[in-house]
């Protein structure tokens, strides 16, 4: 003879598979919906370019100064690829405060050898977009520095790899 017991069980595990059954089923029914409405926003994202970082590079310390790299010049920024050219983006700090500017250099090698290039100066924060671009394939090396004092050849850092 089957108990009162056995009968509740049996229920409870009738209900407990018609839930999830129902629960899949429900979720299945809604995946094609947020699989579309996230199809546009996939595709976006695949079409933007990656940023690639790098920085940051930093200025010589004066002996006068402390030689604390919170008071240092530096510079940081990005580069992408897009449409067959590299763009450079970044960012010149002036942290001092003693009233000398800082610069940034850049410094690229393609087939006729190094090529040097100055190319800002802040006395606080100042912002480059598509400060460089090269066509792909025609350069192979892309380099920072940043100096900070009377002149852009003063208390200059060492070149830091930037691609």
């Amino acid at each position: 003879m089957v108990s009162l017991e056995d009968i509740v069980r049996n229920i409870r595990s009738i209900m407990v598979g018609t839930a999830l059954a129902g629960a899949l089923a429900a979720g299945a029914l809604a995946a094609p919906a947020a699989n579309a409405a996230a199809a546009p926003a996939a595709a976006a994202s695949a079409s933007a370019p990656s940023k690639h970082f790098f920085g940051n590079f930093y200025s010589k310390w004066h002996p006068s100064e402390d030689d604390d790299f919170g008071h240092r010049s530096y510079f940081k920024g990005y580069w992408y690829k897009k449409d067959g050219y590299y763009w450079f983006y970044g960012d010149l700090y002036d942290r001092d405060r003693d009233n000398e500017y800082s610069y940034v250099w850049y410094r690229y090698h393609d087939g006729s050898g190094y090529h040097e290039k100055y190319f800002g100066k802040s006395k606080g924060h100042l912002k480059f977009n598509k400060f460089a671009k090269f066509k792909s394939g025609k350069f192979d090396d892309f380099d920072i520095k940043v100096c900070e004092g009377d002149s852009r050849f003063e208390d200059c850092g060492s070149w830091g790899d930037a691609f």
